[in-house]
């Protein structure tokens, strides 16, 4: 599948994500859709998906619409989804991100075919609280392995979890992957392991599996599998954007 087929394929999902209708330019360039309930972004927030050369911002009302509407005049549509160009243009208060969209197609799965034994349990499974617990409350975050709708597919010693993935079912067809392995166990393959069964059981359910990662060694996992990044995503929160509110520095 090509980067223009994953691309499309891909903004689907974020569209739907953006919950009101929303078409963007068909030659790239930047749509704004004012939308309190988007799942973009945490709510009242203002969250940004750049796909290929376009972009898509969904805000929580017109005064953030107009503020934003006023940056994209200034600046390209991959420095949207840099934390530093929106500081210094808008009154940015809090920030999540950025954070690498990656995606897969069948053609382009790399799976590992050695290695520990993979077996599956079910989400939700305690064996999995206990890991998500162990690793503490922010890497569990991070993970999304708490929500995980798929098996879960993990790597033992004995009765301790090693490593562990599965994904959470995005609209639009997608599978969205969670990845977690105990700290002391990072570093050994054992994330590329448990993934690629992950995304294998996505693919035969005709899933696109995305990979959203921010630290360099989620995001060579990704690659090691055949993952294309092609987009990223942020979050932000202001502290105003009244019209004629804030002028940047």
């Amino acid at each position: 599948m090509t980067d223009d087929l994953l691309v499309a394929r891909a903004w689907s999902l974020w569209e739907q994500m953006a919950t009101v209708p929303v078409s963007l330019p068909t030659n790239g360039g930047v749509a704004i859709a004012v939308s309190p309930g988007s799942r973009l972004c945490p709510p009242s927030w203002a969250g940004v998906v750049r796909l290929g050369d376009a972009a898509l911002i969904t805000v929580p009302d017109a005064a953030q619409a107009s503020l934003f509407g006023r940056v994209l005049a200034e600046v390209k549509v991959e420095c949207l989804v840099r934390a530093s160009t929106l500081r210094s243009r808008m009154p940015v208060l809090e920030v999540l991100g950025p954070a690498v969209l990656a995606y897969l197609s069948k053609d382009d799965f790399r799976p590992v075919s050695h290695g520990a034994a993979v077996t599956t349990l079910p989400s939700g499974h305690e064996d999995l609280l206990a890991l998500a617990e162990s690793v503490g409350s922010d890497d569990a975050a991070e993970s999304g392995i708490d929500d995980i709708d798929s098996p879960a597919f993990v790597v033992r010693d004995a009765q301790e979890i090693l490593a562990v993935a599965g994904y959470q079912t995005w609209p639009a067809s997608t599978a969205h992957l969670c990845v977690l392995t105990a700290p002391q166990w990072r570093d050994r393959g054992l994330a590329r392991q448990v993934a690629s069964a992950a995304v294998a059981h996505a693919l035969d359910a005709g899933l696109l599996p995305q990979w959203r990662a921010r630290p360099e060694a989620s995001r060579r996992v990704a690659a090691a599998l055949g993952f294309r990044e092609i987009g990223d995503q942020l979050s932000v929160r202001l502290t105003q954007a009244s019209e004629g509110g804030y002028s940047g520095s």
